[in-house]
């Protein structure tokens, strides 16, 4: 680490290298640059001599140790197999699942449809897929001719796997013979002609890879008799594969409910849900929380506690011990065994990036786009096959989803996450490997040797401390240290100051709301950082220091009270992402200025929470020459007075020449009914915009002009509108890559209006919606083939005009509906009788939908009590 440190410090002595300007004056700047450098590089010079020494010591080592002739023996015992001999009367919380997945895999069973079927069960390890498999498995077999059970490993040996199905199926003595010499070809073609007449139910257990399922899968003949395989694996993108041919169901585990995990973890203990003391249910309730509904987790940690004594502080001893225990506690084994098999599975990378995570206490939501920005920053992402770092690093984010090693949160309109979080029990795992790697340190976690190692620290989290353990840091030489991350703590003025802090890349106050007692002198010492936060709080004026961090990349002023940056802050020109304003519902706004000269700031990409009007039209028009924004965020209000319209005009202006760039995302926020007329004459070709949003109380008298021109790239479309005609639908169907559509309108529209067969090929969320305090409606009606993978619906029915037509809105012509939100809109004088045929209408409809979508209906009669309100608003699943 000193010598990473150093190579940094030393570069950044050297400078960029000084002038060309050729000639005498060239020369001169040169030698003086060498003499002025001349300690530094006999200093490195000589750091590079000793790292040569200690290389050239390791690697004699190893050899005298004759570590390459080693083979590291794994334990013979599966770690699995405690799933497959579990008595059923000790499972819980398992009938559900196991019915219905058993029912679904027997039917068809007399139909003319004799099919082979594919489940995969997904899941995090140690969610009870083997057992769920099993289960059923046990539950239908007698249906088959033969079954078989098989497991796979990290690395599958096929040919052993082969051997295992045939050894388990019936089949003639000399069907067998010479199995010893058969090879991984002659196997699966044995396997497949012991199956090609026979109906049979095989469970492939835990695998691992996409190419292990397609080598397996070939031994298994579609044969026409009903034959059913279950897969269980905890990577989705390996389940998704195993159902590709059409004849497949994919189930995701999920965790047991508090009930359930309850009632599992005292039985396993007491012998029954009720043998609890009062005394230790405080505790049960933390440890089981620790657990998350994760039955792995809850059967190892009961069957510790079942050997120890029934005191409250033997109790709390082992909560507060569970990470380290892991390591330690042989009755634990089994559970940090399973655990482990996904962390091992992960590339170098993946591993780097999954114990960065915890930085964040337990039950924090992590946002993808925060994570990718520090992860870049701390230099664990690289460019690689076309792809920039920031692509690189949220396929990183994907992966580990993909493999259930943590858990999606906030899962877009695009199917993909915008946060995640980890599970308790894995966050204790990544915890012991990180402290064991000294990769991350964590000051109030438990660590409470953290000051015997302050010299080993490289990366800080400081989430919860004392005012001793922060003084004792503050004493200590901390200029190693790469990342500082501060949440919510209170003893904040007691810790380090930031000129200790030399060689920081990513620097994160979070929730500090005792900020301003912090020392930030020196912050201008911090010539490597990369990353800077300050979210949550209580600033309302930046360090001055800030302005000479010419490296930094990332600058998050989000939910503070800064109003206004300093002048000098347009001398960073690499920054890439200036994120400002507070945040509602993903909606940024705020009344920060956009600092004078920004235009300077090239390299910019996002900029979001800025206040257009609050700043100076000039300062509006630059925003036109950073061509390599892609996200821009702004507020806009008033918009009454001249000047204001001067500022429209300026961001017009602005808006053409950024259309015509990389713009891919734009929100307008507004709070109030500010007009956004100049939309109209945004005239550019919208290769790129993906997203477009705007969110005030005024609606465009029209479709606007650029629409049609940003048809073939518009994913994301939040638009207000007067009303909402069969021409607009019509054009807003007709965009191929429309993933998702909020049109909000404000008339009342008395003729039924159709979404035609054609239209919204690739939408998947439709959000029809009236304004609010606005007596608007409309009654909408899907042709066949209208919108054919749209998976949520929310519109109004307009009950007086849908009366007419028996109040049907066509919900069977969308195949793949899966949530419907309908809002009853009425007439005065309509009738109670007339709001309760078209709820019965409604709910007929969509109990008659083969996915039985779920459906809520919200009544709103705006003159009727409380009570009658509540009896036409219903949230239940049909």
């Amino acid at each position: 680490m000193t010598s990473r440190m150093s190579f940094d410090k030393f570069i950044h002595q050297l400078g960029n290298g000084g002038s060309h300007q050729g000639g005498f004056k060239e020369f001169f700047h040169k030698t003086a640059r060498q003499l002025k450098t001349l300690g530094s590089r006999r200093g490195i010079a000589s750091q590079i001599d000793d790292l040569k020494i200690r290389l050239k010591e390791v690697k004699e080592l190893k050899s005298s140790y004759k570590l390459d002739d080693i083979t590291f023996e794994h334990s013979a015992v599966d770690p699995r197999l405690s799933a497959l001999f579990v008595e059923e009367a000790h499972l819980v919380g398992i009938d559900g699942p196991r019915d219905d997945l058993a029912s679904w895999m027997l039917e068809d069973e007399s139909s003319s449809t004799k099919q082979r079927k594919v489940l995969s069960i997904v899941g995090f390890g140690g969610l009870g897929k083997t057992t769920l498999a099993k289960e059923v498995y046990r539950k239908i077999k007698g249906h088959f001719h033969c079954q078989a059970f098989v497991s796979v490993s990290q690395k599958p040996n096929v040919k052993k796997i082969m051997k295992d199905l045939i050894c388990q199926l019936p089949c003639k003595k000399d069907f067998k013979e010479g199995i010893d010499t058969w090879d991984e070809t002659m196997c699966t073609a044995k396997l497949k002609k012991l199956l090609q007449d026979k109906r049979y139910l095989i469970v492939i257990d835990d695998i691992w890879s996409i190419p292990t399922w397609d080598t397996i899968k070939n031994a298994f003949p579609e044969n026409d008799f009903s034959s059913r395989i279950i897969a269980t694996t905890r990577i989705v993108d390996v389940a998704r594969s195993c159902c590709l041919d059409g004849n497949g169901r994919m189930y995701e585990m999920e965790a047991l409910s508090d009930l359930h995990s309850k009632r599992l973890f005292f039985k396993r203990i007491f012998g029954s849900e009720d043998g609890c003391p009062d005394v230790l249910k405080q505790v049960s309730n933390k440890i089981l929380k620790k657990c998350g509904g994760l039955p792995l987790a809850i059967i190892s940690i009961s069957s510790l506690l079942a050997t120890k004594p029934v005191i409250k502080d033997e109790w709390e001893r082992v909560r507060r011990s569970i990470g380290s225990a892991l390591d330690k506690n042989r009755s634990l084994d089994g559970m940090n065994n399973i655990l482990s098999l996904s962390y091992n599975d992960l590339s170098p990378n993946l591993k780097t990036c999954l114990l960065y995570l915890c930085i964040y206490p337990e039950d924090c939501v992590i946002e993808r786009d925060i994570l990718v920005r520090r992860w870049i920053a701390e230099g664990f992402i690289s460019e690689e096959r076309g792809q920039s770092k920031q692509e690189v690093a949220e396929n990183h984010f994907y992966d580990l989803i993909n493999k259930s090693m943590v858990q999606p949160v906030e899962i877009g309109y695009d199917g993909k996450a915008r946060a995640c979080q980890v599970h308790d029990m894995m966050l204790e795992l990544i915890i012991s490997k990180s402290v064991e790697d000294n990769f991350i340190s964590l000051a109030g976690h438990g660590q409470t040797d953290l000051a015997k190692h302050v010299s080993l620290i490289r990366r800080l989290s400081v989430q919860h401390i004392d005012q001793e353990l922060a003084s004792i840091l503050a004493n200590e030489d901390l200029s190693h240290v790469r990342s500082l991350t501060v949440i919510a703590s209170t003893c904040i003025k007691h810790l380090p100051r930031l000129v200790g802090f030399e060689a920081l890349r990513v620097l994160e106050f979070k929730d500090c709301e005792s900020l301003h007692e912090y020392d930030m002198n020196g912050i201008d010492k911090l010539f490597q950082l990369k990353y800077l936060s300050f979210r949550g709080t209580r600033m309302s004026k930046l360090p001055s220091g800030i302005v000479r961090l010419y490296g930094l990349e990332t600058l998050d002023l989000r939910n503070t009270y800064i109003q206004e940056l300093p002048s000098g802050i347009i001398q960073l020109v690499k920054l890439q992402h200036l994120l400002s304003g507070n945040s509602s519902y993903g909606i940024p706004f705020g009344n920060t200025k956009i600092p004078d000269g920004i235009g300077n700031m090239a390299n910019l990409q996002v900029i979001s929470g800025f206040n257009i009007i609050r700043s100076s039209p000039c300062t509006v028009k630059e925003l036109g020459n950073l061509s390599s924004l892609k996200d821009l965020h702004v507020q806009l209000d008033d918009g009454g007075s001249q000047e204001d319209k001067r500022h429209e005009e300026m961001l017009l202006s602005s808006l053409c020449k950024l259309g015509a760039c990389k713009l891919q995302c734009l929100r307008i926020f507004s709070p109030d009914s500010t007009p956004i007329e100049f939309l109209y004459s945004w005239s550019p070709l919208l290769y790129n915009l993906q997203t477009f949003w705007m969110t005030t109380n005024y609606h465009l008298p029209k479709m606007p002009k650029w629409i049609v021109p940003a048809l073939t790239s518009i994913a994301y479309l939040n638009i207000n509108l007067n009303e909402a005609t069969e021409e607009d639908l019509r054009i807003l169907g007709e965009m191929p890559a429309l993933l998702c559509l909020n049109l909000t309108f404000i008339t009342i529209q008395k003729e039924r209006v159709t979404v035609q067969g054609i239209g919204f090929p690739c939408l998947k969320e439709f959000y029809l919606i009236r304004a609010c305090h606005c007596a608007s409606a409309i009654y909408l009606t899907f042709e066949k083939e209208a919108m054919p993978k749209v998976e949520k619906l929310e519109l109004p029915l307009f009950v007086s005009v849908a009366e007419a037509y028996g109040f049907y809105l066509d919900l069977n012509h969308l195949p793949c509906l899966r949530d419907v939100e309908v809002t009853l809109c009425n007439d005065d004088d309509t009738s109670s009788k007339i709001k309760s045929a078209a709820d019965a209408a409604i709910r007929k409809e969509a109990n008659g939908h083969p996915n039985h979508p779920r459906l809520s209906i919200l009544g709103e009669w705006e003159e009727s009590s409380s009570d009658e309100e509540e009896s036409y608003t219903d949230n239940e699943e049909s």
